[in-house]
């Protein structure tokens, strides 16, 4: 049998201003990937998000990001890697605290917007975030995408590298993600998104933007939380890969 993760940008909101739903994605998803205050994410949020995730038996993850809190951590910075790595430490533990309060901990780091970007060539921006994780607790995973920096900087460093899949991103045919800024590069329908997940799931690949045919060994898929109509979305995948016989469960577990 298929089996996959369902993760989910969570723990965004901040302050008054509110993004997604966070409690209503904790009854679908299998993983949470919380924001840890550099890029979204207030105390009282990732509170909530850490309690409603142990509620729900819901793995959570540390979203890290570049201090960007204005431009939303999708903005390249060009950090020192020994400040990226004291900035991935210092949300990490964060993160944690909130964790740990509500009976649990942090299982995963994942980088979030240009940060999760520029881990997949940059290898010192890559090293960075992996030398953190690795040096706040060896015993987690990093969730990125196929063939990284990353990933292949975590697993050098003893860290479970786990490749995930964007359901819901549109996909050039080098297996990257078609920039935000470009007409189409997110996906909206749910029928669309579904069958996309169970095509990911099942046979490990996805149609790019000009036909071709992408292999992405993927062992989570990614809805994003922030994407208009997110939890509907992130429902109509979990329902088409219970159709399909697809097993979910946190890659964590």
């Amino acid at each position: 049998m298929a089996s996959i993760d369902l993760n989910s940008d969570l723990g965004e909101s901040y302050g008054v201003w509110k993004l997604g739903d966070d409690q209503a994605m904790l009854g679908v998803v299998t993983s949470a990937n919380v924001a840890c205050g550099f890029h979204g994410g207030d105390p009282s949020t990732l509170r909530a998000v850490c309690a409603g995730a142990v509620a729900h038996q819901v793995s959570i993850g540390a979203q890290v990001s570049y201090p960007d809190l204005v431009g939303f951590g999708r903005r390249f910075i060009d950090i020192d890697p020994r400040e990226l790595r004291d900035a991935v430490l210092y949300q990490l533990g964060a993160l944690d605290a909130f964790a740990q309060v509500a009976g649990a901990e942090i299982t995963y780091v994942k980088p979030h917007g240009a940060l999760y970007h520029a881990t997949v060539g940059d290898a010192a921006q890559a090293e960075a975030v992996v030398a953190a994780a690795a040096e706040y607790d060896p015993s987690l995973a990093v969730l990125g995408a196929p063939a990284s920096c990353l990933l292949r900087g975590a697993d050098a460093a003893g860290l479970e590298p786990v490749p995930e899949a964007f359901a819901d991103r549109a996909y050039l045919p080098d297996g990257r993600l078609v920039p935000r800024s470009e007409p189409g590069a997110v996906l909206t329908d749910p029928a669309a998104v579904a069958a996309r997940a169970v095509r990911l799931a099942v046979d490990h690949e996805v149609v790019a933007v000009d036909g071709a045919i992408v292999r992405v060994p993927a062992r989570s898929l990614c809805v994003h939380g922030d994407t208009p109509g997110a939890v509907e979305l992130a429902r109509a995948v979990r329902d088409a890969l219970d159709d399909a016989g697809v097993a979910l469960h946190p890659f964590t577990a």
